[in-house]
């Protein structure tokens, strides 16, 4: 069963699936700044769009666009600017 899920105020929405392999959600971000924890290892590939990321034990942001995709650790803690609507779909191990 598929479930949407909504943060920071309906500006991150996202549908959760499973993969063959790993869980996943697939969803879109607004414009604006977000702060996400971690419970489980994300792998997160941008679809379309635009992350600008600070990752966790960084101090320097990295830009990611359509097909870039980025590793954060479980348990962590990273942030991302959106300057336009961005698509992603991200995996769970």
């Amino acid at each position: 069963m598929l479930e949407v899920n909504s943060y920071f105020d309906g500006n991150v929405k996202s549908i959760s699936l499973q993969t063959r392999t790993l869980p996943a959600t697939i969803g879109v971000m607004a414009v604006g700044e977000y702060e996400f924890s971690t419970s489980k290892k994300e792998t997160i590939t941008v679809v379309s769009g635009e992350l600008l990321v600070k990752l966790p034990d960084t101090e320097e942001w990295g830009t990611y666009t359509n097909g870039a995709k980025f590793m954060v650790d479980a348990n962590k803690v990273f942030q991302l600017k959106v300057n336009e609507e961005t698509a992603y779909f991200c995996t769970y191990e």
